[in-house]
């Protein structure tokens, strides 16, 4: 299959009522930047576009807030989350703004196009209004109590609590923000787009044509939405914030955001060919374009059946696909806004990226987490401490250490220089790093493609553990000691530190569209420019001239210290606190009375599992950690060694008790100091509704070392 000739990216454009947090990131921007920054590596034709939204309820809401105009809020926090954007590295060919005249320009011109041609539909119905602040309310200006989960924290289009989608007919005992008043109903006009027209075109386009190569999520919601009935929906409304409905007698009538904010991507990419001096109407009506929507789930019906409907009448290409994440969790429980439990880009940045031992690095440190635990499939979590483990035993211990140990060597037994390649000493061992290099190109290629970002960065990460397996086999600091009595080793010691140097090279290609500071930190190391990121050259040995002088070695990440994770923690719990005490809100209870929701894992492969080395132990000692209420310092006896082992179960065992204990140990986990105690493992328990541990044991005495499958 031929290539597409160019590749349009969108990113979920932001609404422009406060900072994002970390969710939206891991959603629809990271993703998004990702798959970008893979096309440019590939030499594409690709324009990756985004902006913020600007008119909807949710703008004069906030500025009702704050006090303040519409205007001044979208200019405040359009210019916020632009800056965040960028000092998180999320590399947007143009970021744009609902706003501009070039956006409403757009957005009339697509609703009179569609209009003049008989496929909008007028329709009178009866609406809320609100007799004391003499205006219609929009969806979000009506509150009331949810008709599926009775909650009272419901407006007219979503639940805040179960997240329903509503109408305001829908709400029992519906009442108007501006006034606190039960609305009346009034009559009025508006133009409709009959989406029921278009279900034949949908079901073919989507539940044929694209239920193979979309996510599931994607296709089981719209095939939900047509199955269960498409209604004509408003593309207009009566408010006074927003783009103007372009014709006579229309006055006090405005576009729904709905309709006018996908526009903003075309109306974006016109903004980027005017600064590029570019035409955008390939990008948007050559059939020969791949049109891609990053967003999140909660976004599948607007891009999925509402926007595709659009453009097919405007004439304009159509999506190709659609990668729509989950939702991300933090610490147990979903994110709110209005809670205050969440974690903002902007509080990131401040704490770690604008700090003195932040920068480029931190922002890599986030990004690569963000992708290790991206929603792909289902929803995820995030927790200071799994960010803590994910950059101290992964990106350091692993990623980042591979890459030192190779420059501090180089450096040592080499001079500073690329050293030769013997290669009438090449042994089995050279020959599988050499496979294990092409091969993950290859791997990292195709997932790339499959839209399966965090499958692709475990493979460039297990790509440097094996540089570190094969440095472990080949020992080139051992054969230095044997220079003096045999000097012909010095050729083993080259071609080791020749294919490590090597496998660097590749590394910094490869995970190039994952974190892009760390691979240009990796060129400077390297004295190379930037044409070593493009892709043709992964997957190749020779990218590195003998001879060539490389740079000292740096570190390219930082350890995150444990000071650090409780101080973020603390500070989570204490925004909601501090939000609850002021709104007095059922949240009030989340940190003492209500259990955290468990999180649903994503779904591993088989290998992944295979990874793991469980084996079977027996506790010989334990004592209580110094300092540390919750920690036992044991010495387990895995059968041809005796390791030690820090765990968490002091609050629920006596050390006296569970002596001779049988326990199941993950024993190939990295080493982790706790308290300057090293843990060589972890101890596998399991937790019952009251909180109580319980050891993971056999049912019988067994061997200690037996393995656990």
């Amino acid at each position: 299959m031929s290539l597409p000739k160019r590749y349009l990216i969108t990113s979920a454009l932001p609404y422009a009522n406060g900072l994002k947090h970390v969710g939206h990131l891991a959603g629809a921007y990271i993703p998004a930047d990702i798959y970008a920054r893979y096309l440019r590596a590939q030499k594409r034709d690709v324009v990756f576009v985004c902006g913020s939204d600007e008119h909807g309820t949710a703008i004069p809401i906030q500025a009702a807030k704050e006090g303040t105009t519409a205007q001044a809020i979208i200019d405040k926090y359009h210019q916020a989350m632009k800056e965040d954007f960028e000092d998180l590295s999320i590399s947007f060919d143009v970021y744009h703004r609902t706003s501009e005249p070039l956006h409403h320009e757009t957005a009339q011109e697509f609703f009179s196009y569609l209009n003049d041609r008989g496929e909008l539909e007028v329709k009178e119905t009866e609406q809320y209004f609100d007799e004391e602040a003499q205006t219609f309310l929009a969806d979000r200006y009506i509150k009331g109590t949810c008709p599926a989960c009775g909650s009272d924290r419901a407006f007219g289009d979503q639940c805040e609590s179960c997240g329903r989608t509503l109408s305001p007919d829908e709400l029992i005992n519906p009442v108007s923000t501006l006034s606190g008043k039960p609305p009346v109903k009034r009559k009025t006009s508006h133009w409709y787009l009959p989406l029921g027209k278009h279900e034949a075109f949908l079901r073919e386009w989507i539940l044929k044509d694209h239920a193979d190569d979309w996510r599931a999520t994607v296709v089981g919601q719209c095939k939900s939405w047509i199955e269960g009935g498409l209604q004509s929906r408003a593309v207009t409304r009566d408010l006074e914030w927003g783009i103007k409905v372009p014709l006579q007698g229309a006055d006090g009538k405005v576009l729904y955001v709905w309709f006018d904010a996908p526009i903003g991507y075309i109306s974006a990419t016109k903004q980027w060919a005017l600064d590029q001096q570019k035409d955008w109407k390939p990008y948007w009506y050559d059939r020969d374009t791949q049109l891609v929507h990053f967003i999140g789930k909660d976004n599948i019906v607007f891009h999925c059946i509402i926007f595709p409907v659009m453009l097919k009448l405007h004439g304009n290409i159509l999506p190709a696909f659609v990668p729509a994440n989950e939702f991300l969790n933090l610490e147990g429980d979903k994110m709110s806004t209005s809670r205050n439990w969440k974690l903002d880009m902007r509080d990131f940045i401040l704490d770690f990226v604008k700090q003195e031992n932040g920068g480029a690095q931190c922002v890599d440190m986030l990004r690569y987490y963000l992708t290790q635990i991206a929603p792909e499939t289902k929803d995820s979590e995030f927790t200071w401490k799994g960010f803590q483990d994910a950059v101290n035993n992964e990106l350091v211990s692993i990623f980042g250490n591979y890459v030192n140990r190779t420059w501090v060597l180089m450096h040592k037994l080499c001079n500073g220089k690329v050293p030769p390649l013997h290669n009438e000493l090449l042994d089995d061992e050279d020959r599988q790093l050499i496979q294990d290099i092409a091969d993950s190109k290859t791997r990292v290629e195709t997932l790339m493609e499959g839209f399966k970002f965090r499958d692709a960065l475990f493979e460039v990460i297990d790509l440097s553990r094996k540089g570190n397996q094969y440095m472990q086999k080949k020992e080139p600091w051992i054969l230095a000691k044997k220079l003096t009595e045999q000097p012909d080793v010095q050729k083993q010691i080259d071609n080791c530190m020749h294919f490590c140097l090597q496998l660097t090279a590749n590394l910094s290609i490869l995970i190039n569209p994952f974190l892009p500071n760390t691979a240009r930190k990796m060129l400077s190391m390297m004295k190379v420019v930037d044409r070593m990121l493009d892709w043709e050259h992964a997957g190749k040995i020779k990218l590195l001239s003998v001879g060539y002088s490389l740079r000292a070695p740096e570190l390219l990440f930082r350890k995150i210290e444990d000071a650090e994770i409780v101080a973020q923690v603390e500070k989570l719990k204490a925004g909601l606190i501090k939000t609850t005490e002021t709104t007095g809100g059922p949240a009030a209870t989340i940190l003492t009375e209500a259990p955290a929701q468990e999180v649903a894992k994503p779904l591993i492969q088989f290998d992944d599992f295979a990874k793991i080395d469980l084996k079977t132990g027996v506790i010989l000692s334990a004592e209580k950690v110094e300092k540390a209420d919750k920690l036992l310092k044991l010495s387990v006896n895995l059968g041809t060694e005796i390791r030690a082992i820090v765990s968490g179960i002091a609050l629920h065992y006596k050390p006296e008790e569970i002596i001779g204990k049988q326990v199941v140990v993950v024993a190939n986990l990295a080493p982790r100091k706790m308290r300057g105690i090293e843990s060589m493992g972890m101890i596998l328990m399991a937790e019952d509704a009251s909180g109580k541990l319980h050891f993971v044991s056999p049912e019988q005495a067994i061997n200690p070392g037996s393995g656990v499958s």
